[in-house]
């Protein structure tokens, strides 16, 4: 009876459009309630990753294990779903590998500065290719500190009544343009086959093409594929001659059940200058002498030592560089596009300091103006240069661009002695650059825009008198900035000395020390530098006679000042309009209870007592 009466009583409640409403959210809460309860989320995660089957399924734990690098700001990862563009290769200025599209660019001269800028048709690395698979699935990382490119592909086997559906091939590969060898190209290949049969891949070497021929060379049972050919510069122009040699596999590899397989494939490029096209005979038989006689000799050497050699020259460059901590606008670039423009200039680049050609004396000088680079970086700060930092990067094409726009922004801003160092020069003159850091004669002034350290980041690695210096610009508990430094010294230790804009109180002493040390951003009128660092106490003492500032002030006055609020004419348009419409207000309440015709204020019931009268 209870519930009939209920039920009776149901369409009635719901002809109310308030307990419609009510009754639809609670309906979609239960849903979303269920759907999280019965892992609805983990369910449509594992859809979205698993789109290719379980070829997915293996490449994403493979793929988890390169997430810590990714977060550290170390590399980027590009996956099956990925729509990321981005070029994913190696280079060291005298070649250059676009891993993904397998095609190989030289650099026409070794001289620093100059860039790999001729493609050939040509196709550096090897392919792996399993006949009957069913699915497969390839991801890539941009390794920075490593200078390399890591591929994982996992591969799933056609039917076999003696192995799971589960199971997967994985084949690890890693490329790498070595950083202090510039003529070696090594491609790493792990394969790891957990089925219950043996697999058979087939191999198909890169190289051939209408523009390179291959001839056999041997050492023993060492033997190699030595390619040569021309790459023209122009339509009917000079040539440049470039041989290849490489070490030679079969036509198919094998790989036993539950077993594994590791191959080092090795590559030396060696490239000519421009030649006219009649001497370029003899120009193919100069660059094929260096790559047949340097390919015996790397076959000789212990190829471990030669991976981590590579690996330290670029975990030595990456000890300078710049880490965004937290960006408030839309102009900063983030960190990943800090490091991925970092790499693909760094990998554009020659580096002769690590050249074992270059003579003790030249070596030497480089290394000098490494440590003071006098009159670098001037101007300002290109931390919002949009065309220096380029969010998205498509082609190596655009790489090269952007290495001629590098090359030519620091050459005239007074860092040609950096663009000459090579790779180590470039980095310093980028770092320089994004904080806006400046060598003077006596000096290292920080000169960045007041108006732009709402941002938090940080500088590493600027090289001053053989030490390391690290800038940052951090926000204390209120949000106001500051400035952190830190010194790391690399041979014997050298006083080194800071003082603030105005340098009006006596400087600072630098030490080693783990906490480092702090300073107040102030700016002064007219506007100068923020920091200042020297190796002569005298000198920074001087400095505050010859800045002839005419005030200084904290860095939220200056900002008050500078964006002081809305005019006035604003505030006093509003403070007008509430007065306004108060007066209304209040002359309606009045007309309303004493204008004419109003209503009595308080009503009175009045009785009226009438006095029938009846008939006697």
């Amino acid at each position: 009876m209870w519930l009939q009466q209920r039920l009776k009583g149901m369409p009635g409640l719901l002809s109310s459009s308030w307990a419609r409403r009510m009754l639809i959210v609670l309906l979609l809460f239960l849903i979303f309630y269920w759907y999280l309860t019965s892992d609805g989320v983990l369910r449509f995660l594992h859809m979205s990753r698993d789109s290719s089957g379980e070829a997915g399924a293996c490449l994403q734990t493979d793929m988890n294990r390169w997430k810590m690098f990714v977060e550290r700001g170390e590399g980027v990862i590009r996956g099956p779903t990925s729509d990321d563009g981005a070029p994913f290769v190696v280079g060291n200025g005298h070649f250059l590998v676009d891993v993904e599209a397998n095609r190989l660019w030289v650099s026409p001269s070794s001289q620093p500065g100059s860039a790999p800028v001729h493609q050939t048709d040509f196709a550096p690395n090897v392919r792996l290719q399993l006949a009957g698979k069913r699915q497969e699935a390839r991801a890539f990382m941009l390794w920075f500190r490593k200078g390399s490119v890591v591929s994982v592909r996992c591969i799933q086997p056609g039917p076999s009544p003696f192995s799971s559906s589960r199971e997967c091939v994985t084949i690890r590969e890693e490329y790498i343009a070595h950083r202090s060898r510039p003529n070696i190209y090594l491609q790493r290949i792990h394969i790891s086959n957990p089925t219950d049969r043996a697999l058979s891949l087939e191999v198909s070497a890169g190289g051939e093409s209408p523009a390179f021929r291959s001839g056999p060379e041997g050492q023993d049972d060492r033997d190699f594929l030595l390619f040569s050919g021309r790459v023209p510069t122009e339509k009917s122009g000079p040539v440049v001659a470039v041989a290849v040699a490489v070490k030679k596999m079969g036509s198919h590899v094998t790989v036993g059940a539950k077993a594994e397989y590791t191959e080092n494939v090795v590559s030396v490029v060696h490239s000519s200058e421009p030649v006219e096209p009649g001497k370029a005979e003899e120009a193919l038989a100069r660059v094929k002498e260096a790559a047949r006689k340097e390919m015996q000799e790397v076959l000789r050497a212990k190829l471990e030592e030669l991976v981590q050699d590579h690996q330290q020259a670029w975990m030595d460059l990456f000890i300078s560089g710049v880490e965004i901590r937290k960006i408030t606008d839309a102009h900063t670039p983030s960190s990943r596009t800090v490091n991925t423009t970092l790499y693909y200039v760094l990998s554009a680049s020659t580096a002769p300091l690590l050249d074992r050609r270059v003579g003790a004396e030249e070596r030497e000088r480089l290394e000098s103006s490494l440590n003071y680079a006098d009159h670098c970086f001037s101007g300002h700060a290109t931390m919002h240069a949009e065309n220096l930092w380029p969010e998205r990067v498509s082609s190596v094409a655009q790489i090269l661009q952007l290495l001629t726009l590098w090359n030519l922004t620091l050459q005239k801003r007074g860092c040609k002695v950096l663009v000459a160092a090579g790779v180590h020069g470039m980095m310093q003159g980028m770092v320089l650059s994004f904080g806006g850091l400046q060598f003077t004669e006596n000096h290292l002034q920080f000169q960045a825009d007041p108006d732009v350290l709402h941002n938090s980041y940080s500088l590493r690695g600027i090289r001053y008198n053989k030490d390391l210096i690290n800038l940052a610009v951090l926000p204390d508990a209120e949000g106001k900035p500051f400035l952190h430094m830190s010194v790391k010294p690399q041979e014997k230790p050298v006083k080194l000395y800071a003082c603030e804009a105005g340098c009006m109180n006596e400087p600072v002493e630098l030490t080693s020390e783990v906490k480092g040390h702090t300073f107040p951003v102030l700016v002064t009128r007219p506007i100068t530098a923020l920091l200042y660092i020297s190796t002569d106490l005298t000198h920074l003492q001087d400095l505050r006679h010859t800045l002839h500032v005419k005030a200084i002030m904290a860095h939220e006055d200056h900002m008050a000042k500078q964006y002081p609020g809305l005019p006035f004419l604003f505030w006093f348009s509003v403070a007008s309009l509430i007065t306004l419409f108060h007066l209304f207000l209040f002359k309606l309440i009045y007309n309303e209870y004493c204008g004419p015709g109003a209503k009595p204020l308080f009503r009175s019931k009045v009785i009226k007592i009438a006095a029938q009268e009846t008939d006697p």
